[in-house]
């Protein structure tokens, strides 16, 4: 695909998937979901033969993503809304959650609405310190999607995501790594160096264990704790067969570090 409405590359073994709306603060058009998704659906078809080994998600300029785009798809009272969640919005969600890569969203800027939520399904959300999370639904008459009243009772609690729901307040990245809606936030002037790094070291890491390690996370909503440990030794069994166990094992006992392949 000719990406108009994002950018992509990868060098290192980290992808980078950049929204490139910045005119309209990388809000979400029919053109840039169709745009995500097609990506993120190429990182985990292809991303083993291509050497890519984690998915890193950003915005461009000062915004990560406003939300839905307003102005596509026609007017308040011709839009459908459930199409376009069904159609549209559910298959980029699955794709990012099922990818076997970990996901990273780098929250550059502010992160509105839908465009909250798409950074919240990522693996691990880091944010500068100026970006702010805003489930801005209700300023609007509508009430979260794109995932929002799955992931922010599971990562904040019921009490921090009834509250951000309803009264769409904005979210400093402060609050956002309090609450548990984020893994951390850094400094401006060192946003990008970070995310890089922390890129750097999961493309450089045992990347069959953390396939593995998404999986059994997901798992473990619908499992009952018999359940999650058959899934455990499963899994566990499967790493155990790998070459990064392996070098792993030869690596702690040689009091060296480890040389991942990714295998």
């Amino acid at each position: 695909m000719d990406y108009q409405a994002i950018t992509f590359s990868v060098t290192d073994g980290v992808a980078v998937l950049t929204l490139n709306r910045p005119e309209k603060m990388n809000a979400l058009n029919a053109q840039m979901r169709a745009e995500i998704t097609h990506a993120v659906r190429h990182v985990g078809q292809h991303g083993h033969a291509e050497g890519i080994r984690v998915l890193v998600i950003t915005g461009t300029d000062k915004a990560f993503c406003s939300g839905q785009d307003l102005g596509d798809g026609g007017n308040a009272a011709t839009l459908d809304i459930e199409r376009t969640l069904r159609d549209e919005y559910t298959p980029m969600i699955r794709a990012i959650l099922d990818c076997p890569f970990p996901v990273i969203s780098a929250v550059n800027g502010t992160a509105a609405g839908a465009g909250a939520n798409l950074a919240l399904v990522a693996d691990v959300v880091i944010a500068t310190e100026s970006a702010s999370f805003i489930q801005a639904f209700t300023r609007i008459g509508l009430m979260p999607d794109a995932g929002g009243t799955y992931l922010l009772p599971r990562q904040m609690g019921m009490a921090k995501a009834m509250g951000a729901a309803l009264f769409a307040d904005t979210i400093s990245a402060k609050q956002a790594d309090d609450w548990g809606m984020i893994w951390e936030h850094v400094p401006d002037a060192e946003f990008e160096s970070h995310w890089k790094a922390r890129a750097a070291h999961l493309a450089n890491g045992p990347t069959a264990a953390y396939s593995r390690i998404k999986e059994a996370m997901h798992a473990s909503w619908d499992n009952d704790l018999n359940a999650q440990l058959a899934q455990e030794a499963k899994l566990q069994g499967a790493c155990g067969k790998t070459r990064d166990f392996q070098e792993g094992v030869v690596a702690f006992l040689e009091k060296r570090p480890a040389k991942y392949e990714g295998r």
